[in-house]
């Protein structure tokens, strides 16, 4: 089952990352923004706008099956890492900058995280192995 879940919620950081950083770039290509049919055809002809779409139905099919499994607090709270890894890919793909409130913004959630998930192992251990 811990299989499951590593994999479920790196399924789900992947395709809510995607959908993020889908959006960075469709929004900087869609500029500048106007209240028109030609603007509207512009934002719709960018791939950009489809891979967070993709992203958008992929992650909520992977959130609904760990929503089947794992229990909510930990799962809700993961479900947030791609804060994380948007802001991290960010750096790289758009040249934003890595200020001391996002990092220890960052590591606030990935603290965060981690204490639901220990706090959740201690209410309800794993059974033994027969």
């Amino acid at each position: 089952m811990k299989r499951f879940y590593l994999f479920g919620f790196l399924l789900l950081m992947g395709f809510d990352t995607l959908s993020q950083i889908s959006f960075k770039y469709a929004g900087t290509q869609a500029l500048p923004v106007a209240a028109s049919v030609a603007w509207l055809l512009r934002v719709f002809g960018q791939p950009w706008v489809y891979g967070a779409i993709i992203g958008y139905v992929g992650a909520f099919f992977t959130w609904m099956s760990l929503l089947k499994h794992a229990p909510i607090g930990p799962a809700f709270a993961a479900s947030h890492l791609e804060v994380v890894s948007v802001m991290l890919l960010s750096v790289w793909l758009f040249d934003e900058h890595l200020t001391v409130p996002r990092v220890l913004g960052a590591i606030a959630i990935v603290a965060g995280i981690v204490c639901l998930g220990l706090a959740e192992s201690r209410e309800h251990p794993p059974e033994p192995a027969a």
